[in-house]
């Protein structure tokens, strides 16, 4: 299901756009449709009322809640089962934080992550990337949604905005704290500064060097760094935000001095901030974590020579489920333990 057509849905149900808006509101904000200033009866058709048991149920369908794994830091990850199925993660973050998947799997095939091993298998629908989010939200607090998730942003651009432009309106999410995270793709720079919602924008650098990145992100569009600062720098120009350039650190491929040099000389006196984000282990990949005394050191020493540097950490390590591995474990977990693992109790929204 695409939002466009439940919106269909509701008109031909005799719904205009306020009656559109209030039951969506309901949907994305996980709140009881008795809550509101005006009751139901007074205000929604009465071919809406009667269909609306039955649409919630669909819509709360549309995403499902398969495996809950919380860290001790405060997040949680979660396997969310779609209707089809397939499985998606999504990460319930510190500080009522939500990172939402955008596609199963992923065609850019990052070497690091284990996301988009087996590629790309389907897009997820707009009314799926929402559904995450009431699902989430009947869990906790949801104030901010990065598209960080499974699967490239960019590749699945209508499904995206058309969720993004809902969390920011009905979903009473501040557009700041929506944050579309890409490879980088011209066809989204060109989009997102048209939408009526302009989220702020997260660029995937991990390295200064052209060649390495063809290496590591070997189907992304083929811009070097530096044309992806500067399609950044006029993003953020012209809407007010700061770009997040995201940075994983790996030991031993992109923490060396020369790359230190080119953070520099490609981010100094930039409109951005770099999110320096050690390496997420995975066992079945051949790459590795800095110690973090060396990550803190890095971006302590870019800090120092001008470029604003964060050093943040994967949410949920300890439960090491991140990058697509909780779905490529539930995948290959015979189907008893994966029940023991559904035992875990889901502590009640709010």
């Amino acid at each position: 299901m695409a939002l466009s057509d439940l919106h269909h849905r509701l008109r031909a149900l005799g719904a205009n756009d306020a009656h559109v808006g209030r039951v969506l509101r309901h949907w994305v904000q996980a709140k009881p449709l008795t809550e509101g200033r005006r009751k139901l009866e007074h205000y929604l058709p009465l071919a809406v009322r009667d269909a609306l048991p039955a649409l919630m149920d669909e819509l709360h369908g549309l995403a499902t809640l398969a495996e809950r794994h919380p860290g001790e830091d405060g997040s949680a990850r979660l396997l969310v089962r779609l209707t089809d199925g397939q499985t998606v993660e999504s990460v319930l973050l510190p500080r009522d934080g939500l990172c939402v998947s955008s596609q199963v799997g992923c065609a850019v095939g990052c070497r690091f992550c284990m996301t988009g091993k087996d590629g790309l298998l389907r897009q997820v629908s707009s009314a799926e990337i929402v559904a995450q989010v009431a699902l989430a939200r009947r869990e906790r607090a949801v104030r901010k949604v990065v598209f960080m998730g499974m699967g490239e942003p960019s590749h699945n651009l209508d499904a995206v905005l058309e969720a993004i432009a809902l969390l920011g309106t009905e979903g009473n999410i501040g557009h700041k704290q929506l944050v579309f995270s890409t490879v980088g793709d011209p066809r989204a720079f060109e989009r997102l500064a048209e939408g009526p919602v302009k989220p702020a924008l997260a660029l995937s650098l991990h390295t200064t060097k052209p060649e390495l990145r063809r290496e590591l992100l070997p189907r992304a569009p083929r811009l070097t760094p530096r044309e992806i600062v500067d399609f950044g720098e006029r993003y953020a120009r012209s809407t007010g935000y700061p770009i997040q350039y995201q940075w994983t650190l790996i030991e031993g491929v992109n923490d060396g001095e020369d790359e230190l040099d080119g953070i520099v000389d490609l981010l100094k006196g930039k409109y951005g901030v770099l999110n320096m984000i050690p390496y997420n282990s995975v066992p079945e990949l051949p790459y590795a974590r800095p110690a973090w005394d060396q990550a803190r050191d890095i971006a302590r020493r870019l800090h120092e020579r001008g470029v604003l540097t964060k050093l943040r950490d994967s949410a949920g390590q300890d439960v090491d489920g991140g990058c697509g591995q909780l779905r490529a474990r539930s995948l290959s977990t015979p189907a008893p333990m994966r029940d023991a693992r559904r035992a875990i109790p889901i502590a009640p929204a709010g």
